[in-house]
């Protein structure tokens, strides 16, 4: 098939060469533009975008893809179908008619659950045992197109933001493989959502990751794991920002050498001079692996051979 493919970041490049490993033609990838990038400010091309050049594809890079010249710009490809994997900009209703057949856009979560940005993320954060990825012909509405098909991926104890990430991204580029040989071969099913079942993910932004002690250990656990590799989980620590990075849930009543019961959240405990467990609003913390500001990331015993703590202190503001 004759394919434009819209996307932008990591995630979408599998899907990208998954396309080109199956046959299809891929007549234009559209991204969004270089954005300026580390202490320089210098401009650094989307990943799609590199991708798309170690390929020698075309590339075209508008700033708002609603625009006329765009538009007409891209019905000059007359393609089968676009493609699109976290683009990045919504579709105009002149671009949803260009193709053939449709505009098939690749989703990480179960539709109608996790409409919106950041969908990985959250299934973690919020404690999900499933995820997975949902194909759907788009319509002017955010994730609210009619869905193709859809692949469960079963989440493990310890999945992260990153692996889930990783393994959605994988799912979603055979997912869409396959997808476009039902649109081809005209057996695809289209299945309108329910859209009163449907729930709505916000951005994750860089604050969300600053641990309020007081909630329960057992939500500031998914959320260190949720916010792993960006933007991460973290507190203060002797004046510093202590990034977490992997952590575990100790019940209260696990812990041997529980101290006195009138410490506040926040409290560090440091059991048998190795281990760190902060109390939660709900039993404790333990962390595993954390990163003082200005250092590499350490174990917990290595990191307090390094900086010995006082128990009873706090961590947080």
């Amino acid at each position: 098939m004759k394919i434009i493919f819209m996307g932008t970041p990591d995630f979408s490049v599998g899907t990208l060469e998954a396309l080109l490993g199956a046959g299809h033609e891929i007549a234009l990838v559209v991204t969004q533009p270089d954005k300026p990038r580390g202490r320089g400010k210098e401009l650094s091309p989307p990943p799609v975008k590199e991708c798309a050049l170690k390929h020698g594809l075309p590339v075209y890079q508008p700033r708002r893809v609603r625009e006329a010249e765009c538009v007409s710009y891209l019905r000059e490809f007359a393609p089968d179908v676009i493609v699109v994997v976290a683009f990045g900009q919504i579709l105009t209703r002149e671009i949803l008619d260009l193709p053939k057949y449709c505009c098939v856009n690749v989703h990480a979560s179960l539709l109608p659950k996790y409409r919106g940005a950041a969908p990985i993320q959250w299934a973690v954060i919020n404690g999900e045992t499933v995820s997975g990825v949902t194909t759907m012909r788009m319509d002017e509405g955010i994730d609210t197109g009619d869905m193709i098909e859809k692949v469960c991926v079963e989440l493990s104890s310890r999945e992260t933001g990153g692996s889930l990430f990783d393994r959605l991204a994988r799912t979603g580029a055979e997912l869409c493989v396959h997808t476009l040989s039902l649109i081809e071969a005209g057996t695809a099913v289209y299945t309108p959502q329910d859209h009163e079942a449907a729930t709505h993910t916000a951005m994750i932004k860089k604050q969300m990751g600053e641990l309020d002690f007081s909630r329960s250990a057992t939500e500031l656990e998914r959320l260190v794991r949720g916010l792993n590799p960006w933007p991460s989980a973290y507190t203060r620590c002797m004046g510093k920002t202590l990034k977490i990075w992997e952590s575990r849930v100790v019940p209260k009543e696990q812990l041997t050498d529980c101290p006195a019961p009138d410490w506040e959240p926040g409290a560090l405990h440091l059991s048998g001079k190795n281990r760190m467990l902060v109390k939660c609003g709900q039993d404790w913390l333990e962390l595993l692996t954390v990163q003082l500001e200005g250092k590499k990331r350490m174990d917990v015993p290595s990191f307090l051979r390094g900086y010995p703590l006082a128990d009873g202190s706090y961590l947080g503001t």
